[in-house]
């Protein structure tokens, strides 16, 4: 499984990368057929700053797509990959299912 993270319009700090690391391996007990996994994280310039990330997977024969915003890169990558755990886990059952 190829691991890919861009931060736009700022560094993201190790620890960050290594959270989202640790969350994107995780998945793998959900899925077997997982080849790449990106996940970009970004922010709007406004009063409130809002982060977001967005994690984008690539499964045999699909990519599964997922966008969260927050206050926190941190949590929005969590709940992102909440999501993301969702639908693994109803592909596979899918697949199974055939």
């Amino acid at each position: 499984m190829n691991i890919k993270i861009t931060s736009r319009k700022f560094k993201a700090k190790d620890s960050l990368k290594e959270l989202i690391n640790k969350e994107v391996k995780s998945l793998e007990k959900f899925h077997d057929g997982i080849q790449d996994v990106h996940v970009v994280l970004s922010y709007i310039h406004d009063k409130d700053s809002i982060k977001t990330a967005e994690v984008s997977v690539k499964i045999t024969g699909k990519i599964l797509n997922v966008s969260e915003d927050s206050e926190e890169f941190s949590k929005s990558a969590t709940i992102a990959l909440d999501k993301l755990k969702r639908q693994l886990i109803k592909e596979k059952s899918k697949r199974i299912s055939k």
